[in-house]
């Protein structure tokens, strides 16, 4: 990440709103990248890696919320979804597919800019020099990468949204830690839709950490109180 000019990838298929976007973030101090379809955009990540994608649901070539699943898999930046769809269970069906926030349009440029901003400002508070590889229970998590790897090598890929959690688990093992502290140390509104995109995000978690869903060893679940993660890790 260019810490002075973070770059954002903006797709939308209006033209009007992607030369809005583009104009209050480059008068912010941004970069900018700007794509009409998938298809382009996906090739523009070939040649660019963004710190942060805008991502409209609506497009005429692709299905947004499957392409918001595969960024959030695939890709190390942030996720905001614009998008006219205002159903709540929209926004939460976008959530828990990766995204990191939802904007509803319309929408006033300024809280675009200023979302961006907490979005990246939190991703600064971690800290260049923080470690980005911890080990516990015989996995080990390469967070600069996205990656789980097991002791016999076997490398699964977690979510920039999961990574945000399993990292939250990891910095305080053994200590329990409640909804409100979630929702203050990942930020988003609380509410059911930020308490499902939890549940979901430490589901998936679950999985990829072969936990038996019915009495995990590692996530334990404190009913009414939040949870708990057991286990030594050792950062490097």
């Amino acid at each position: 990440m260019s810490a002075d000019h973070p770059l954002v990838a903006i797709l939308d298929d209006e033209p009007e709103i992607r030369r809005m976007l583009s104009d209050a973030l480059e008068e912010a101090g941004f970069r900018t990248t700007c794509y009409g379809r998938a298809t382009e955009f996906e090739a523009g990540l070939k040649r660019s890696s963004p710190d942060v994608c805008l991502v409209d649901l609506g497009l005429p070539d692709r299905d947004g919320l499957a392409l918001v699943h595969r960024l959030a898999l695939e890709s190390g930046a942030a996720i905001i979804i614009i998008s006219g769809r205002a159903q709540v269970q929209d926004r939460v069906t976008g959530l828990e597919l990766g995204a990191d926030d939802y904007i509803i349009k319309p929408f006033d440029p300024a809280e675009v800019v200023a979302r961006i901003r907490a979005r990246l400002r939190k991703g600064r508070s971690e800290g260049p020099a923080q470690a980005q590889t911890a080990h516990f229970a015989g996995w080990t998590a390469h967070f600069d990468r996205y990656l789980l790897v097991a002791e016999d090598g076997a490398e699964t890929s977690f979510s920039h949204a999961e990574g945000e959690v399993l990292r939250l688990f990891l910095e305080s093992p053994n200590r329990l830690i409640t909804r409100a502290q979630m929702q203050e140390s990942l930020g988003g509104a609380a509410g059911e839709s930020f308490d499902r995109a939890m549940d979901v995000r430490i589901s998936r978690l679950r999985t990829k950490l072969g936990e038996d869903p019915k009495n995990p060893r590692l996530i334990k679940t404190i009913y009414g109180a939040g949870y708990i993660f057991l286990g030594e890790v050792r950062w490097s």
